[in-house]
């Protein structure tokens, strides 16, 4: 199973504003966004499942929540207390691949399952106090990118 974050990142490495959210408007990322996730699991830190205010279309929303008495009436929504049991929830489903969609508590804990990345990377920097986690890139192999008016996309791999 493969298990890819995806994220958009300013020049800067903000992702986020805790006031604010996303600090910008970017359509096409969206649609990328949306495109490359649907039908596909995703995994959401319980924040960013709220700045959001619903699950996701198309998805199975799986939100990480140390609240253990967070409960779902949806077939669409299902809640863990940690990554680990969220990422076995999927294996023991036979997913083919999961989204890792954020924040940057989700982003980092994800970080040494993660097998991908699909980073748009925005050519101008934002303001925000959120920032994605660092990560060695010498542990990564860069697939392709793919330029766009705003943003340009990184699709990573792990060097196995």
């Amino acid at each position: 199973m493969k298990i890819i974050i995806i994220a958009a990142i300013a020049a800067n490495n903000v992702i986020g504003d805790t006031v604010k959210g996303l600090p910008w408007h970017l359509p096409e990322d969206f649609k990328h966004f949306k495109e490359t996730t649907l039908g596909h699991p995703i995994i959401i830190g319980r924040r960013t499942f709220s700045e959001l205010g619903k699950p996701l279309k198309g998805r199975l929303n799986i939100v990480i929540s140390y609240n253990q008495s967070q409960k779902s009436d949806s077939e669409a929504l299902l809640y863990f207390t940690s990554l680990e049991q969220a990422i076995e929830y999927c294996k023991s489903k036979q997913f083919e691949k999961i989204f890792v969609i954020g924040g940057a508590m989700i982003y980092t804990a994800a970080l040494p399952y993660t097998t991908d990345m699909i980073l748009s990377y925005t050519h101008f920097s934002a303001e925000g106090d959120i920032m994605f986690p660092r990560f060695n890139i010498n542990e990564w192999n860069e697939l392709r990118s793919e330029a766009r008016e705003n943003f340009t996309i990184k699709y990573l791999t792990r060097i196995r």
